[in-house]
């Protein structure tokens, strides 16, 4: 029926997972209305953006993709670092909290009946970070991976948990602890939604590279789904003040400039955050 609504509707925010709901439906709605979406597949997004961008300059529409906080702000921290510290390294530390695009993953695993992940910073990664040392730091020493899975009746555990810890771009490349628990104790005890994570850049400018920077970025969310809600919500703002300047096809977070997020005008900005 979504077609019914075709021209009633300024932006549609899409509220899909990543693994299997958006890679589809983004494409697809593009083609009737200006959209928004989360995705936040990384080593994906290329080819997400291609086959948004075809079906969004076929149609006329605008596609903002990958937005939320990591793709999203953290994304724009990484790129106005780098920019600045030119000579460093980058690091991104995820938690500790709940991946709602990890926990989605595990769920449309057959005989999963629902399921938490915690993404969890190694403390002594995220320490020699922060000294300035730029330590060279494989994924598997940054962070570690906690599932808590509630199984459906009749399920193979090592089966699911072999699934688990072998799936692509999402727990393949971390040490990922799985632990089986009843659906009492997930809602007991796993029922937040709390996450946040950390961008730093560290660098070094002068003579010999003698001074040392490090620019760091954080969140700390008590709800990630309100939070990103709310980066979706100031990306749709974009989305259609784009729209309404004739642009066309693709964009992410890069391509946006802060001003067409805020219910701010442009003297209001420049009197009081500039």
């Amino acid at each position: 029926k979504a077609a019914e609504w075709k021209d009633k509707v300024d932006v549609l925010i899409l509220c899909g997972g990543s693994a299997t709901d958006l890679p589809k439906q983004t494409p697809e709605f593009a083609k009737l209305f200006n959209v928004v979406d989360s995705f936040d597949t990384h080593a994906n997004i290329p080819t997400h953006y291609a086959e948004v961008d075809a079906a969004a300059k076929a149609a006329g529409h605008v596609g903002v993709i990958s937005v939320g906080w990591d793709p999203g702000m953290f994304s724009l921290a990484r790129v106005y670092a780098n920019a600045v510290l030119t000579n460093g390294a980058d690091y991104t530390f995820w938690g500790r909290g709940v991946s709602q695009g990890h926990s989605d993953a595990i769920r449309r695993i057959p005989g999963v009946r629902d399921a938490k992940q915690y993404t969890v910073p190694v403390p002594a990664a995220l320490e020699a970070v922060r000294s300035g040392s730029n330590p060279t730091l494989t994924t598997r020493e940054k962070h570690t991976r906690e599932c808590y899975v509630v199984l459906e009746e009749g399920a193979d555990a090592a089966a699911v948990e072999k699934a688990i810890v072998t799936m692509p771009n999402y727990f393949s490349d971390y040490d990922t602890t799985v632990h089986f628990i009843s659906e009492e104790e997930l809602q007991r005890d796993h029922a937040g939604l709390a996450h946040g994570g950390f961008v730093i850049r560290s660098g070094a400018t002068g003579e010999n590279n003698a001074h040392k920077h490090v620019i760091e970025f954080s969140l700390k969310l008590d709800s990630n789904p309100e939070f990103t809600a709310c980066v979706l919500a100031a990306y749709a703002r974009a989305a259609y003040r784009l729209a309404a300047e004739g642009a066309k096809g693709c964009k992410t977070v890069l391509d946006i400039a802060p001003c067409y997020l805020t219910v701010q005008t442009d003297a209001e900005l420049r009197a009081a955050l500039l």
